[in-house]
């Protein structure tokens, strides 16, 4: 395949060659006929450059088309990796946008029940803060109760010393007086 290539391109430009000369005849002189002396000359001259390049650069040459070669089908594996990674990259982003009404349905659902904990928290906390503040005010209650009869018997107890004087007052005589003050004396002496 190689040599069919070369024999091929050296066929060309053999051709290409000969078409040059074939024309730069007819310019100088076609009267003549053509001069295959030259012609031939000039097609010996272009195979020995060719041949030299060849035997001179011709490994360096393909060398550098190999290598090119080489670097370009590494590109494309590189190139194709890069793609693989990115659709892999591509599904993990539309698997989540997929997933991201489930995450955001599941997020409210926590939300909600974290809501609902803590509103019975303080319902809880509340519910037990009014019992301690019934507790409170009836202890208050009681207390103010207690200390209301205690100034109501106060106050009942003056009255009634009040209304006991008053009538004492308009019973007592003098003589009843006197006899009241000596019983009283005669306990204390006795004593």
């Amino acid at each position: 395949m190689k040599k069919a290539r070369m024999l091929f391109f050296s066929l060309a430009v053999f051709l290409m060659t000969a078409a040059c000369a074939w024309a730069e005849a007819e310019g100088h002189g076609a009267a003549e006929g053509p001069n295959w002396k030259n012609f031939i000359l000039r097609v010996i001259n272009v195979t020995l450059v060719l041949f030299v390049l060849w035997k001179v650069g011709g490994k360096k040459i393909a060398g550098v088309f190999r290598g090119r070669k080489q670097g370009i089908v590494d590109q494309l594996a590189d190139l194709d990796s890069r793609k693989e990674a990115a659709q892999k990259r591509l599904a993990d982003v539309e698997r989540k946008i997929a997933n991201l009404e489930a995450e955001k349905a599941q997020i409210l659902s926590d939300c909600k029940a974290q809501g609902e904990a803590v509103k019975a928290s303080i319902i809880a906390a509340a519910e037990e803060q009014a019992l301690h503040i019934k507790a409170q005010a009836a202890v208050s209650a009681e207390q103010e109760a207690k200390a209301a009869m205690a100034a109501l018997r106060v106050q009942m107890a003056d009255k009634i010393i009040l209304a006991a004087q008053d009538s004492l007052a308009k019973r007592l005589t003098a003589t009843v007086q006197d006899k009241l003050v000596d019983d009283a004396l005669g306990k204390v002496v006795l004593n």
